[in-house]
């Protein structure tokens, strides 16, 4: 653009470009379409979506009169505790069998996990049938959840996924020392993909119905979320009330309640005057660092978060002049989530670091299209320096 004679205005592509802001409250409800109500032509895995952003777009879809009840009361009480916006799954299966295999990836869940990878707005799953399904019991009274497959299936793909998170619920019939047995086992199972799975206990109660707790407990993430704003997820989601709750189904002392939060289970309490709080933040990590909801789910966040904002570098012709905007691209969103309280230091700057030079993309990595970027933070809820590594393109 021409100003004046000789003064002439060149404009370049390499500045720094924002992407909206993530969320982390959308959540996912898995729900099944039993036999008798398959769609014509369906087969098993095949499965329907629902977007929602009320309750009333399920009442009034047809939707609701194939996905199993458990899961349609589930999304009800996620609206009534503060959820915005949910996607409704219902997965074709022959029976409870194709739930409780030990080979779900290839019985049941292919399809979905698939269509799940495409969908980076969901930051929440939720399976609350899986906790209907009845425990077994070894002969020396050692507990078998049947779903357990299904639960590691989902909680490594939350593990993926840089946004995502599980949130399960506490078998029915399983309570006291045997419940204690099964989630120390469930998390060794687990493994690295433990600090994306937290787990609540126990049921709750709305007069005589009884229900998994999940679909309030994520209706409740979103709330805090809301309530937050801009970066929501640094609060931890626990002393907060849950709605449309008469009482859990099983009273908890509070000597109880803090003896569960020591081995992650998060309890669920009656609290006079206030009614039904959840009580405990923990994710099912050994970890210190992974061992708080908030901590784990501030770090998936901001992953998320600064890999969609740098993804136009990737098309960009590398130079140290871009690994410059990209690590100026990184550094003012972190300096954005330092003042929304997200990261620790006394001013922006203090507690993380960024680097973006020719040591982190040699010219192997540059020839295979990709640009790395290397993060050093501290959330709020840690005590330890955390890395996020970036690596973008293919």
């Amino acid at each position: 653009m021409l100003l004046r004679p000789g003064i002439t205005v060149q404009h370049t592509r390499e500045e720094a470009v924002a992407s909206d802001l993530v969320r982390g409250d959308i959540t996912a409800f898995i729900g099944v379409i039993p036999r008798s109500r398959w769609p014509r032509g369906a087969v098993l895995g095949d499965f329907l979506e629902k977007r929602i952003t009320h309750w009333d777009d399920l009442v009034t879809s047809p939707v609701v009169t194939f996905v199993d009840p458990y899961t349609v009361r589930a999304v009800q009480q996620f609206f009534q505790n503060g959820g915005k916006e949910a996607r409704l799954f219902g997965v074709c299966a022959t029976s409870e069998a194709a739930l409780t295999s030990s080979d779900p990836w290839n019985d049941f869940a292919f399809a979905l996990i698939d269509k799940l990878r495409t969908d980076d707005d969901i930051g929440l799953i939720v399976m609350p049938i899986l906790a209907w399904i009845p425990v077994q019991y070894e002969p020396s009274g050692r507990p078998i959840v049947p779903a357990q497959p299904m639960i590691e299936l989902f909680a490594k793909h939350c593990m993926e996924m840089p946004l995502r998170f599980l949130v399960l619920d506490a078998p029915r019939d399983l309570h006291d020392a045997l419940l204690t047995r099964w989630v120390a086992e469930l998390r060794e199972s687990l493994g690295p993909a433990a600090p994306f799975v937290a787990i609540y206990y126990p049921w709750l109660q709305n007069g005589d119905d009884v229900f998994p707790p999940s679909g309030a407990i994520a209706g409740m993430y979103a709330r805090v979320e809301h309530e937050h704003p801009p970066f929501g997820v640094y609060w931890p989601p626990a002393n907060q009330v849950l709605h449309h709750v008469t009482h859990p189904s099983v009273p908890l002392k509070w000597r109880e309640g803090d003896a569960l939060v020591d081995v992650h289970i998060n309890p669920i309490l009656t609290q006079p005057t206030r009614g039904v709080v959840v009580w405990g933040a923990r994710t099912l990590s050994n970890e210190p660092r992974w061992m708080h909801i908030n901590a784990r789910r501030v770090v998936s966040l901001v992953t998320e978060q600064l890999r969609r904002d740098c993804e136009w570098i990737v098309f960009e012709s590398q130079s140290p002049e871009l690994w410059e905007v990209g690590a100026r691209i990184v550094r003012n969103r972190l300096d954005q989530m330092w003042s929304a309280g997200l990261l620790t230091g006394d001013r922006a700057g203090a507690e993380y670091l960024v680097r973006c030079d020719a040591e982190l993309n040699p010219p192997e990595v540059r020839d295979a299209g990709q640009i790395n970027v290397h993060v050093e933070l501290r959330p709020v809820g840690t005590t330890e320096f955390i890395v996020v590594e970036l690596r973008l393109g293919e």
